[in-house]
């Protein structure tokens, strides 16, 4: 299952859910695609989608996923790396009435190089090699986030596992 995210901005993200609904049509039709498609005019045909889902509800489409496809939002691509996934993020543009800058564009292009870890899609015809190779394109990447609390904690019980030795 693929599961789409557009976040909760209150502009339309039509061009995401468009195209993934034509991937849908003519070549993904044996894989399921949810989609939560938030502020969007364009309504899907051929995936299963809902405006919104709970946080609850969101977590287990991101959990059950094969591939996640998120906005540019932190939070979004936050919670699917907390799971262990690597997202791809297809950022909101300005020039495509998406959002008010391109804050998402600038955000996720530095998140990318930095980390590593999400996989930026800026043009959308991209998608589909994307989705088809995604595979590939994650084994040579780092999986998931490790919060400070986290490393710190792994550190000192090194530490103290040493002590006992």
């Amino acid at each position: 299952m693929i599961f789409v995210t557009v976040g909760t901005h209150e502009q339309p993200f039509d061009r995401l859910i468009r195209y993934m609904d034509i991937l849908k049509e003519n070549f993904f039709s044996k894989e399921e695609i949810i989609m939560q498609i938030g502020f969007s005019t364009y309504e899907p045909r051929y995936c299963t989608f809902s405006r919104f889902y709970t946080y609850q509800e969101m977590m287990e489409k991101i959990k059950d996923a094969r591939i996640v496809i998120t906005h540019g939002g932190p939070s979004s691509f936050i919670a699917v790396l907390q799971t262990g996934k690597i997202p791809i993020v297809v950022p909101r543009q300005k020039k495509f009435g998406e959002h008010i800058n391109e804050h998402q564009l600038d955000f996720s292009r530095n998140v990318a190089k930095k980390y590593e870890n999400i996989i930026v899609v800026e043009k959308i015809e991209n998608i589909q090699d994307v989705i088809v190779g995604y595979n590939d394109i994650i084994k040579k990447m780092k999986i998931g986030i490790k919060s400070n609390n986290n490393i710190f904690n792994e550190k000192f019980e090194e530490l103290v596992q040493g002590l006992f030795e």
